[in-house]
């Protein structure tokens, strides 16, 4: 049983990861010797959804009509996915908006050269991007802005008609993660986190070998965001406002769940046929973005965030995913993308696959690299068949992945067909980042993972990236 300097402890934790005051967490228990997992538990009570938005389709859209919020770094990235879809009829982008003039024209001269259409440019204010969202000749709102923006935006966006595409992650708190899937639910618009890891080659590859059965049934997973950010983070004007290291500073816990755990939900059909149960999350010590600020003189220390946090995770079918985050370590990139199956195991970076056989034996191997491509030009996902000449063509979308998450969005409208990432995706794996943290700053006790789905996840489906459509 907890004393009152415990309960005080998990409540103020408790209020950061729901997005709530710490006194609401206390006024919500009946009394303060409750067992820590009672009082968790209670806040983390469904909201009011329904899950109809599985499987959600909306009438097909001719020429999807875009405004893009945030011409920085990423939104400066996909725009120049657009090309191919604007050449073809299939996209036409209206309006840009950032708060940077700067930004804005440099952006516009390179949409000028791609379409006869002249964008309406918003910039100068901090609400300059409603005037965007309440435009009435836009279908589709894309919102490449810092992470503190997402939810205000999606919800707003949505409470303006709009579809809404936005990067990762799309919410960092639960009350925000609710506030999402019933604003979507109600108004009847898509809300698509852009998770572009889902449409890498690789990963679409490996899900089209688990879908043709290749690896049995699947029993553990790895994902991961491995990627030394220290020079971006600290360096004066790459982040606006330098907003990203901020986070480190009063944060702790697993922040940049996605690109790691989008395409093993896929894989695991979560959402489709299992879910998340619980998790444990655990960080080490932090040493390397401190000593890398204090050899720059940057003004920022004390750093909260463990330069690696681990988190696992059981789902209701059974199934262990690790996922871990590091951005302080100079070392290598990794997404680690590791799946475990009763017949094949794969592990990324580099890419190795094993394909078992019934033989009980001390020693294998993984194949060899002719056997290796050969499984690779057998199972090789139709999307990057069919657009290998465009996929090359926008390589500097993270090696063509980006243009096909666009592609696949924008197509999608066109068709009237449901989205391959729906809200509930998006909301779930954004979910894990204020659970860790609440795991984290109390001992790495288990956290139960609510279900975002109405129970819809129950459901088995196929992933809808397995579609082809072109």
């Amino acid at each position: 049983m907890m004393n009152r300097k415990d309960f005080l402890r998990i409540g103020s934790a408790a209020a950061l990861f729901l997005g709530v005051s710490p006194a609401l967490i206390g006024c919500k228990t009946k009394d303060e010797t409750e067992s820590l997992q009672e009082a968790i538990q209670a806040q983390l009570k469904p909201g009011q959804v329904s899950g109809a938005l599985v499987d959600f389709a909306t009438p097909a859209i001719k020429t999807v009509r875009i405004g893009m919020i945030g011409m920085g770094n990423r939104g400066s990235v996909l725009i120049q996915m657009f090309n191919y879809l604007v050449a073809n009829g299939h996209a036409e982008i209206r309006a840009l908006c950032d708060l940077k003039e700067e930004k804005l024209q440099e952006n516009n001269t390179y949409l000028k050269s791609i379409q006869e259409h002249k964008a309406d440019l918003y910039s100068g204010g901090e609400h300059e991007w409603k005037k965007v969202a309440e435009r009435d000749d836009i279908d589709l709102l894309i919102i490449c802005t810092p992470w503190k923006y997402h939810t205000e935006m999606s919800v707003y966006g949505m409470e303006q008609g709009k579809h809404v595409a936005c990067e990762v992650p799309i919410a960092y708190t639960m009350s925000d993660c609710w506030t999402i899937i019933e604003t979507a639910e109600r108004t009847k618009r898509h809300c698509m986190m852009m998770e572009n890891c889902c449409f890498n080659g690789e990963e679409l590859w490996i899900l089209n070998m688990i879908d043709q059965g290749v690896f049995g049934d699947l029993n553990h997973a790895e994902g991961a965001y491995i990627h030394d950010l220290r020079m971006h983070m600290l360096h004066d004007t790459y982040y606006e406002n330098q907003w990203r290291i901020k986070h480190h500073q009063t944060r702790n816990g697993n922040f940049y769940t996605t690109h790691g755990l989008g395409p093993v939900s896929f894989y695991m059909d979560i959402g489709r046929g299992d879910n998340f149960d619980y998790l444990v999350s655990m960080s080490s010590k932090e040493q390397s973005l401190s000593e890398a600020a204090a050899a720059v003189n940057s003004k920022f220390k004390g750093f909260e965030c463990g330069d690696m946090n681990t988190t696992l995770i059981r789902t209701k079918n059974g199934r262990s995913i690790m996922l871990q985050f590091d951005v302080h370590t100079g070392r290598p990139y990794s997404r680690l993308n590791t799946v475990t199956g009763t017949k094949a195991v794969h592990q990324g970076y580099p890419s190795r696959l094993y394909v078992g056989d019934d033989e009980l034996k001390w020693g294998h191997r993984w194949l060899d690299e002719t056997e290796y491509k050969s499984y690779r030009e057998r199972y090789d996902h139709p999307l990057w068949k069919k657009l290998r000449d465009q996929i090359d063509a926008n390589a500097v979308g993270h090696g063509g992945m980006d243009f096909v998450m666009i592609y696949r969005l924008i197509r999608c409208l066109n068709l009237g067909l449901p989205l391959d990432i729906n809200v509930y995706d998006g909301i779930l794996w954004s979910a894990i980042t204020p659970l860790s943290e609440l795991s984290v700053a109390n001992s790495s006790m288990s956290i139960p993972v609510p279900d975002f789905t109405g129970g819809s996840w129950k459901q088995a489906r196929r992933c809808d990236v397995l579609r082809d459509i072109i």
